[in-house]
């Protein structure tokens, strides 16, 4: 193996006295094979001439111990075939690679318990970050381990979400924005049963993009009436291009496992309050305009045109726009759905 190396590099901090002693260095190293002039090569214009250039030939070194040690002591769950072709690598990451090994000799009935990523790595390494932010996952591709393999599950923020009711099946709003969910938390603690005419058992605040990664760990997490098959998942948002997108990416990864939908009369009371666009905030810059039309579907012909005519002057209505004195403004009537 060999690596491009400069004249100034290869004198620069070696302490010689004089000229000669730097030629006699240099004329040792080449004859004994550990560097080599690059041909065409400028000179350093001294006497006698040195070659500016060169290439450092480093000794193959004797993996046969190394590889021994992949073949027979490691776990036979560890594809070894990387570390074959690439002793050199193993033997960088060979501490980790025998913890990883001894955990699956000796502890993988651990394995059967699913723990979050840092409890694991913690586990394993007695690294709790060495998975997530160290190279736990390189390691563990070099070993042919798929993350799934170490029954882990990646955690997030915990979802704030108020429930007047655990009964089942139940309507459960997911709420972007926290002064409306604040709003909306109070409106029910204040005894009032639904939301619009649309009756909630619970309230989620989703926290903006936020939410499709904090749905991950729903199943895992949430109460078991919040995770009950037949409840439907409202989803309520700013009206803008951002807010859009936001249930567009919530549907696409969760709509296998939950019925989710727009809370069609809170955007169509958005949208009564606010007639005189002239009015309303100028969209916010660096949204998204691509926006697919899932989300208009929920709607009658009349509320669309007036929904992409907002969207089309640049405008927003913010989720803000019903507050509590909006809410309560409002006579409610308890619909079936």
């Amino acid at each position: 193996m060999r690596k491009k190396i400069t004249y100034d590099e290869l004198v620069d901090g070696k302490g010689f006295v004089s000229y000669s002693d730097e030629v006699n260095y240099i004329k040792n190293l080449i004859a004994t094979k550990r560097l080599q002039p690059i041909k065409n090569s400028v000179t350093n214009g001294k006497k006698p001439a040195l070659p500016m250039k060169y290439w450092w030939i480093e000794e193959d070194e004797d993996y046969s111990e190394l590889m021994e040690e992949i073949k027979y002591r490691l776990s036979p769950d560890i594809q070894i075939e990387f570390y074959l072709k690439k002793p050199e690598v193993y033997k960088k990451e060979r501490e980790f690679v025998l913890m990883l090994s001894e955990y699956l000799t000796h502890h993988k009935d651990r394995l059967d318990i699913p723990i979050s990523m840092n409890e694991r790595s913690y586990d394993i390494w007695k690294r709790e970050k060495f998975l997530s932010k160290e190279q736990g996952k390189t390691i563990l591709s070099h070993c042919g381990i798929d993350w799934e393999y170490l029954n882990y599950y990646e955690t997030s923020e915990p979802l704030a979400y108020y429930s007047a009711t655990k009964s089942t099946p139940q309507n459960i709003l997911v709420v972007e924005n926290l002064d409306t969910f604040y709003s909306m938390r109070k409106h029910l603690i204040g005894g009032n049963k639904s939301i619009l005419g649309v009756t909630f058992g619970t309230i989620i605040y989703g926290g903006g993009k936020r939410i499709a990664k904090a749905f991950e760990d729903f199943e895992i997490c949430a109460e078991p009436y919040m995770r009950f098959a037949g409840n439907v998942i409202y989803y309520f948002g700013d009206l803008d291009y951002e807010g859009i997108g936001i249930f567009h990416s919530f549907i696409k990864k969760y709509s296998n496992q939950f019925t989710i939908q727009p809370f069609c009369e809170a955007y169509q009371t958005m949208i009564d309050m606010s007639d005189n666009i002239s009015i309303l905030p100028q969209t916010k810059e660096g949204q998204n305009r691509n926006i697919e039309e899932v989300f208009f579907n929920y709607f009658n012909q009349e509320t669309i045109k007036k929904m992409k005519n907002i969207l089309k002057q640049d405008r927003y209505i913010p989720q803000e726009t019903l507050s509590i004195i909006a809410l309560r403004c409002h006579t409610e009537g308890v619909t079936e759905s």
